[in-house]
C-alpha cells in the first residue's frame, strides 16, 4: 500500500549542488524554470552553499547596505540585483540555500501558501535538531524567539518558483552587520550553530530540510545529481533550438 500511494504522488528531484557562485545557480535556475515549465522535467529542489555574496530583491529602497559598494567588493562580497521579492540579504559558506523550481499549478497551490508552507519547512527541519523557529505575523522567514534565523524571497514565473529560502547554520553573521537584512533595521541575525543544543553542520541541515521538504509538500523526493540535470536541462534547450 505505501508503495502505491507514493506512486501518486509528485516527483521531486533533491539536488545537492556543495558550493556555487551565485550567478552560475541563477543561472540553472533561469534554465530549470523554462524546462520546467515546458513538462520536461519534475519539480527540483536545489540546495547549495554560496560564495559570498549580498544579493538585493526587486522591493529594495535603495537603503539596504550600511557600507559602501566599493567597500563590501574590497572585502570580496559580490553585490547582485536580482528579481526576487524582499530587500537585502546575505549569502555565503556555512548558510544552506534552498531553490525549489515548483510548478504551482500542479499542486493548486498560491503564492501565499507556498510561502508558508516554506516556512514550514524550515521550522520541522529546525525542530530536529532541538531548535523551536516560528513564524512572526505580517513577516516572511522563520525566528528563533526575536532572532531571525532563515529568510525568504521567492519569484514565480508563469507559475513555476524560483529563489527560494536561506537558512544560517554555521556562517559568519558579521556580514548582515553590512546591510539591513530583509530591509528589517534593528533585527538580530542567528543560526542554528548559536541556538542549537545538538552540533550541526550543512549535511545534517541538508537532510533534514531535504525530508521536511518532501513531507510539507507532499512530494516523493529522490536524489539527482547536479551534473546529470545541468546535462539534461542542455540537452533539452539544444533540442528545442534545432526543432
Amino acid at each position: 500500500m505505501n508503495a502505491a500511494l507514493a506512486s501518486n504522488k509528485r516527483r521531486c528531484g533533491i539536488v545537492d549542488l556543495g558550493r556555487a557562485s551565485y550567478r552560475s545557480v541563477h543561472r540553472l535556475q533561469e534554465a530549470l524554470v523554462a524546462t520546467r515549465r515546458a513538462g520536461h522535467i519534475d519539480d527540483v529542489l536545489l540546495l547549495v552553499e554560496h560564495d559570498p555574496v549580498i544579493t538585493v530583491g526587486r522591493s529594495d529602497d535603495g537603503q539596504s547596505l550600511r557600507t559602501s559598494r566599493k567597500l563590501l567588493a574590497r572585502r570580496g562580497i559580490e553585490i547582485v540585483d536580482c528579481e526576487r521579492g524582499g530587500k537585502a540579504t546575505y549569502h555565503g559558506p556555512g548558510q544552506l540555500v534552498g531553490y525549489p523550481i515548483i510548478d504551482l499549478r500542479r499542486g493548486e497551490i498560491d503564492l501565499h501558501e507556498y510561502l508558508r508552507r516554506l516556512e514550514r519547512v524550515l521550522i520541522v527541519a529546525l525542530a530536529g535538531v532541538g531548535v523551536p523557529g516560528h513564524r512572526r505575523d505580517g513577516m516572511t522567514g522563520v525566528w528563533v524567539a526575536n532572532r531571525k534565523i532563515a529568510a525568504i524571497g521567492v519569484a514565480v514565473r508563469n507559475w513555476v518558483t524560483f529563489h527560494g529560502f536561506a537558512l544560517n547554520v554555521t556562517c559568519d553573521l558579521a556580514p548582515f552587520e553590512w546591510i539591513v537584512p530583509c530591509g528589517l533595521a534593528g533585527v538580530e541575525i542567528t543560526s542554528v550553530e548559536e541556538v542549537s543544543p545538538k552540533a550541526v553542520d550543512i549535511a545534517v541541515m541538508s537532510r533534514l530540510v531535504a525530508e521536511a521538504f518532501c513531507r510539507v509538500f507532499e512530494v516523493e523526493g529522490y536524489l539527482l545529481d547536479g551534473e546529470e540535470l545541468s546535462q539534461v536541462v542542455a540537452s533539452i534547450s539544444l533540442g528545442c533550438g534545432h526543432g
